[in-house]
């Protein structure tokens, strides 16, 4: 066999291997060898998007200075009240966990995997009180794996103010 037809059977090997480690192990210990599902809280006053089109940003004007994908409107309910709205809203989400909830900040951090190979997404929620018992929220999504995340991002943060939208419509 010659060295080409080495390599080859050597890849292929390689594959084969993988394929079979993630079937026995399962999506999320598979994934880990990348790191922790959970990528972390972040500062939305400070946050700086990535340079790669894997990621989505909802945020209300005056608190983001990072380039947002989609502005968040205000809703007639204090921001404890939006929190428990929000919640109720994404709660029919598949392959959504709540890593962290913070009560004081007002700040919920999930992971969502993909349907088919596991990946997971970092996603944190942060919900603000406004003037007059209104509030809005600020919703960063993120991708652990991958340069490009297709357009899923920014899909599931317009689904999920879609969602909260029917919960409690924003003020016009």
């Amino acid at each position: 066999m010659n060295i080409l037809g080495r390599i080859a059977v050597g890849l292929a090997t390689l594959v084969a291997l993988a394929i079979v480690t993630f079937l026995a192990v399962g999506a999320d210990r598979f994934w880990r060898i990348f790191g922790e599902p959970d990528l972390g809280p972040v500062s939305f006053e400070e946050l700086e998007r990535r340079s790669t089109p894997n990621d989505a940003l909802a945020c209300p004007p005056e608190l983001c200075r990072a380039r947002v994908d989609v502005p968040t409107p205000l809703y007639p309910v204090p921001a404890r009240a939006l929190r428990l709205a929000f919640a109720k809203a994404i709660a029919s989400e598949p392959r959504l966990s709540v890593v962290d909830a913070n009560d004081s900040t007002l700040t919920d951090r999930y992971v969502q995997r993909s349907e088919r190979l596991g990946f997971p997404d970092t996603i944190v929620v942060r919900l603000l009180d406004r003037p007059d018992g209104r509030s809005t929220l600020a919703l960063y999504s993120r991708s652990q794996l991958g340069r490009s995340d297709l357009g899923v991002n920014r899909a599931r943060i317009e689904r999920w103010l879609a969602r909260l939208a029917t919960e409690m419509r924003p003020v016009d």
